[in-house]
Order: structure tokens, then C-alpha cells, then sequence
């Protein structure tokens, strides 16, 4: 009468060692997955500043000078003046506006357009003659990435 009936399931220890493997994993999976998003924003930045560079040369190639910072951040003057660029590629993965700005800062993108002096310019008095596109990298250091090729 003294039967011993055998149950069967898992201890306690076993399910504690399974949900600390599962943890361990989920934090590799997730640790590699920001990684790749962070290499992506990246790339998107560095192709993003290479697409303005071109615009930025095609208009000097026609025009003789460079686009002030004022005229790449007026639609109207881009949808006229140049119809190749992708208002997109003026927004930082991470920023919000579709907008350049005159110092290097994180989410956004910068264009520093100089007299051939190295003074301000606006194209009615002085002409703009070079330029700097910058983007700032997640994975650290600025991609000072194109500039004039005149």
C-alpha cells in the first residue's frame, strides 16, 4: 500500500538556470542589434553627404559658385535651383529637421560655405568658393567627409 508515485515537471533550480540562460542571450541579441542600427545610421550619414557634395558640385559647375547655407534651406530655391536632391538627404538619421546647419552637431548635418578668403559669404556681394559637409558618426568622430573640389 505504500506506493510511491513519481511526478514529473522541473525543480526550481532548473527553471531559475533556464530563464538566466535566456536573459544572458536576449542581452546579446539585443547589445548586437543596436550595433548594427548604430553602423546603419552611419552609412546612411556618409551616403547622405556624399549625395549633397555632388549637388553641391553639379551647382557650382552651372552657377560658378556655391550655394549659400540660406538658399540649400529654402525649398523653394532648392526645388528650382537644385532638382537632383533629395530633401531627405538633408535630415540626420536621428534629427528631425530637413535642414543644414553652420556648425558641426549631432543630428544634424553641417555646411560651412566660405568666401575664397575664407570670409562670409552670400553670392550677391561676395561669392561663395568652398565648402565643408560634416556629419557627426554614433560610432564616434566626425566624418568631415566632402568639401569644394575647386
Amino acid at each position: 500500500m505504500n506506493q510511491k508515485v513519481k511526478q514529473s515537471g522541473f525543480t526550481i533550480v532548473e527553471l531559475l538556470i533556464v530563464i538566466v540562460v535566456i536573459g544572458i542571450l536576449a542581452a546579446l541579441v539585443i547589445t548586437t542589434f543596436t550595433g548594427i542600427q548604430k553602423r546603419a545610421r552611419d552609412t546612411e550619414r556618409q551616403t547622405d553627404i556624399k549625395a549633397l557634395h555632388g549637388q553641391m558640385e553639379a551647382y557650382y559647375a552651372q552657377n560658378g559658385r556655391y550655394p549659400t547655407l540660406a538658399n540649400i534651406n529654402d525649398a523653394t530655391w532648392r526645388s528650382n535651383n537644385v532638382k537632383g536632391l533629395d530633401v531627405e538627404a538633408l535630415r540626420d538619421p536621428k534629427g528631425s529637421a530637413n535642414t543644414l546647419v553652420d556648425a558641426v552637431q549631432a543630428d544634424a548635418y553641417a555646411y560651412e560655405v566660405l568666401a575664397s578668403d575664407d570670409s562670409a559669404c552670400d553670392n550677391s556681394t561676395v561669392d561663395c568658393a568652398k565648402y565643408v559637409l560634416t556629419a557627426t558618426l554614433e560610432s564616434g568622430g566626425t566624418y568631415f567627409a566632402k568639401s569644394n573640389l575647386n
